[in-house]
């Protein structure tokens, strides 16, 4: 084990016949936001559960803030900020009343941070949860997690609910957490979220890690898209190995994709055709994303675990 802030390895968890983990590995450093990606049924949700010491893995090993998650749990969880993705509060409590429950339950909570968060996220804490809406609900949460002093912030599609605006005020309470050297794990299926806030991304599927690193490590992995106009006819750039869905929109201009270790060839030989203009695009997370997602009626559904488990 290192000192790493999560350090995963080989972990399995089944709920009877259903493989919910499988070999999976994460480790996420100090001071770090990591993304953490996949589909429903990919186990996301499970490894969270072990992570917060509410399952308990069948194998493998889990180091979080250099304890158990499982027999440390009350130490650990005072050093953690959790927000899930569908918050249930007491509804006759206002969410100030909340707010400051969750601050006993945890970290603490830092009164001036605590004002400051509920004036950015636009929330009023004189209401009972049982007015709150969706985003509401998940405002209370956040304000809550992002007012105390965990050192640890573990965020399951934490925007679940909120509009574009409460988004960006999200996303700016992240990077003053990574300012202040705090570890981040955040759980999004908003891959611009994800583009814009972490250091590193880990996608997951079926249970076990498949890919893991930082965006400019992945994207060598897929294709450049490239819409450029030449002086000289640019039909023999189709002709070159690898590149793929040339579409020539007239003589002198076309769209195409190439590998990025075939870029300098691609490149000189457009250089030779002499070009007027050019526009290049790396590929998006979304596009890393999904080449190693073909769903089928056969993931596994975090849905249905929960059933199964009562959780």
């Amino acid at each position: 084990m290192t000192d790493a802030a999560i350090h995963i390895e080989g972990l399995d968890k089944s709920f009877g016949a259903t493989k919910a983990l499988d070999g999976l590995n994460l480790v996420v450093e100090p001071g770090q936001v990591m993304g953490f990606l996949g589909p429903n049924g990919s186990g996301k949700s499970t490894t969270i559960r072990v992570l917060m010491g509410l399952l308990r893995h069948d194998a493998g090993h889990v180091r979080l803030l250099g304890g158990d998650p499982w027999v440390d749990a009350v130490a650990l969880h005072r050093r953690i900020a959790y927000v899930p993705g569908d918050v249930n509060l007491w509804p006759t409590m206002t969410g100030g009343e909340i707010i400051d429950l969750y601050g006993r339950l945890g970290s603490g909570l830092d009164p001036k941070r605590r004002a400051e968060m509920i004036e950015r996220f636009d929330l009023d804490p004189t209401k009972k949860a049982r007015t709150y809406s969706k985003g509401n609900r998940q405002k209370v949460a956040l304000v809550a997690a992002l007012a105390g002093s965990a050192d640890l912030f573990i965020l399951d599609e934490p925007t679940s609910g909120l509009d574009p605006l409460m988004e960006s005020v999200f996303q700016d309470a992240v990077r003053e957490l990574v300012a202040d050297d705090k570890t981040v794990l955040l759980s999004s299926h908003i891959l611009a979220e994800v583009e814009s806030l972490c250091d590193q991304v880990t996608i997951i599927r079926e249970g076990h890690t498949v890919e893991t690193g930082t965006l400019a490590e992945l994207r060598h992995l897929t294709e450049t898209k490239i819409e450029v106009t030449t002086t000289q006819p640019v039909a023999p750039i189709a002709e070159l190995s690898n590149v793929s869905a040339f579409n020539a929109s007239d003589t002198n201009h076309a769209t195409f994709s190439v590998t990025n270790k075939a870029l300098p060839i691609v490149m000189e030989q457009l250089a030779a055709l002499g070009i007027k203009g050019i526009f290049s695009q790396p590929p998006t997370l979304e596009e890393l994303f999904m080449r190693h997602y073909a769903i089928d009626d056969d993931a596994i559904d975090d849905e249905a675990i929960d059933d199964e488990v009562g959780v």
